[in-house]
Parts: structure tokens; C-alpha cells; sequence
């Protein structure tokens, strides 16, 4: 790592828009140890066959029509940056074209390099695996992406003590599901990508557009209360202890580290998944999982922050 070689990065931010991209992404990987992508005999093929594994598991159970992207990307903490910078930048873009520049331009563009920077490197230290819809693509063939942080994941099961492979096909599945209901929905990208897009007008203007992020929010308690609805499912082994050490590592965290989770709204994913996760568990009880499918015909089957909290209302609404 190299602190010195990061500040020069920020230091240099230029261009005309909020974020020096490259900058940040330069800066970012400065910072953080990319980690090794020496991949032990037969290692690729295990991470594909646990994905394809993943996947007939996951319509054997859901009924989904659905695939998972042609390559699977093994990457390090770096590569992870660069894929996602891109993703940030399509994000932010759309925040971009509506707020006005300030009257130092240079200074917040440094500033605001410096930020994302921070952003980037934590995560790309953290993240396992992730399913990228590529929300905001500007082209069709920008279709989506699976990617593993090899070096994380191993560092994870590592401090964890659990079996790397079981670790790995555990990522694997939980990613795989997350396929599955954008695939089952293909309006759902479209969906969030409007809600976002009201919401950052808004606030654009100086107002809140509570209406479009608590939809935004409803839509993103769906999305990860199904998926750990189909993991419960489709995953071929027990994995509660896999969950109870990942939330104790959670909860171990120092306070810096749980600083950050807050301002990057990890919290707000965490209370998405139980609150989600309930959800669905009711659902299932009083019908079954073919009904809890019923989320993805249409944005209308959406169930309202109410009903997220009383689904009995949602089944006597959609389930007909």
C-alpha cells in the first residue's frame, strides 16, 4: 500500500466533473493490498461449477427463467475497484447533469475524489461476491455480471474458520439468487433505475421525494428477503452457522469500521435483509413459495412499506 502515491492521486483530480474517476480508482488501489489470484489446481472450475450448480438449484425450486452472465469473473481487490467504478460513475452521473457547480469547482472535485476514494477502498476490503444488474447501462449488451473477490473470500473464511470451498459455494448461491429475481423480473431493473433517478431530482432541487425512496427502499427489502427465501431452499447444506459467524464478525467490528458501514448504508441493507426475510418467512407459512413468487409479475405486486410489515394485507391483495 502506498499512502503517498493515494494523496497525489486525489491531489491531481481534474477534469469537469464532480469526480475524478480515474483519480479515485487509482487512489483507491494505492491503498489497498490487491490480494492473489494464484489459483490452486482445479480452483476455476469449482467456482463455475458451484454458479451452474447454484443456478439449476435455484429454478428447480423458484420456477424462474433465468441465467447467469457467460463468464464468471474471479478478481482481486483491484479489478474489483475498476468494475466498479464504472458502476458509481453511471450513478453519480445522473446526479451530475442537475446540480450546478460550485463556486470552486477544483476544491470539491478534490474533495469529493477523496470521498470515493475511501468508499472504494472499504469496499473493495469487504465485498465477497456480487451480482451486478449494471443498473443505468447505456447499451444492451451491458447485460449483467457475477463477480467473486477471491482474496476476500478466502480472508473471510479464514477469520471466520469455516472450509473455504463451502464458503465459497455458499457466496456462490447467495449471488446465483440474486440472478434469479432479476431474471424473473425483467422490469425490475427499469424499476429501480426510475425510483433512483426521481429520487437524486429531487434532492437536486434542494427537496426529498420520500414517496420514490421508500418505493426504492420497499423494492430493495424484496429483492434481498427473496433471495435469502430461495438460499433457504435451494442451498444443499445447512448454513445458519455460516450466518451466525458473518453477523458476529459484523458485530466485532471496531468503530471506525462501523462508521463506515453506516455512512455507506450498509446498516440500511442489514435491516432490508431481516425485515425482508421475514416477510417472506410469513408468507411462505401461511402459503408457499410458489405464492411468494408473486413479487416479480409486476411492479404493481410490489408490496407497500406496509404491507412489508403486515404481509397478511399484501396476500389478501395480490393472491386472488
Amino acid at each position: 500500500m502506498n499512502l503517498y502515491r493515494s494523496a497525489r492521486a486525489v491531489a491531481g483530480a481534474s477534469g469537469d466533473d464532480m469526480i475524478d474517476w480515474q483519480s479515485a480508482a487509482d487512489a483507491a488501489k494505492a491503498v489497498t493490498d490487491p490480494g492473489s489470484l494464484e489459483l490452486e489446481p482445479g480452483e476455476r472450475e469449482a467456482y463455475a461449477r458451484d454458479v451452474r450448480e447454484a443456478r439449476d438449484a435455484v429454478r428447480s425450486v423458484s420456477g424462474a427463467e433465468f441465467d447467469v452472465p457467460d463468464t464468471v469473473e474471479i478478481q482481486n481487490r483491484h479489478h474489483w475497484i475498476d468494475a466498479n467504478i464504472a458502476t458509481f460513475e453511471r450513478v453519480m452521473g445522473t446526479l451530475e447533469q442537475q446540480v450546478p457547480q460550485g463556486a470552486f469547482p477544483g476544491v470539491a472535485r478534490t474533495i469529493n475524489t477523496g470521498t470515493m476514494t475511501v468508499l472504494l477502498a472499504f469496499l473493495g476490503r469487504n465485498v465477497l461476491g456480487q451480482y451486478d444488474p449494471l443498473l443505468l447501462a447505456e447499451t444492451p449488451e451491458d447485460d449483467h455480471a457475477l463477480y467473486f473477490v477471491r482474496p476476500n473470500i478466502l480472508k473471510a473464511a479464514e477469520k471466520l474458520e469455516v472450509d473455504p470451498d463451502r464458503f465459497r459455494r455458499w457466496i456462490a448461491f447467495h449471488e446465483v439468487t440474486h440472478a434469479a429475481e432479476f431474471g424473473a423480473a425483467p422490469w425490475l431493473s427499469d424499476h429501480l433505475e426510475t425510483r433512483m433517478e426521481e429520487g437524486i431530482a429531487t434532492l437536486s432541487e434542494g427537496s426529498f421525494d420520500r414517496e420514490a425512496f421508500r418505493e426504492l427502499d420497499a423494492a430493495m427489502t424484496v429483492v434481498e428477503g427473496y433471495a435469502e427465501l430461495l438460499m433457504d431452499h435451494a442451498f444443499d447444506d445447512e448454513y445458519a452457522d455460516l450466518r451466525r459467524k458473518l453477523d458476529a464478525r459484523r458485530q466485532g467490528r471496531g468503530p471506525i469500521q462501523q462508521l463506515f458501514r453506516r455512512l455507506l448504508g450498509l446498516g440500511l441493507k442489514e435491516r432490508q435483509y431481516e425485515r425482508g426475510k421475514e416477510f417472506f418467512e410469513t408468507v411462505t407459512e401461511e402459503r408457499d413459495l410458489e405464492t411468494a413468487g408473486l413479487v416479480w409479475e409486476g411492479p404493481e405486486n410490489l408490496p407497500t412499506q406496509d404491507e412489508l410489515d403486515a404481509p397478511t394485507m399484501w396476500l389478501q391483495r395480490v393472491d386472488r
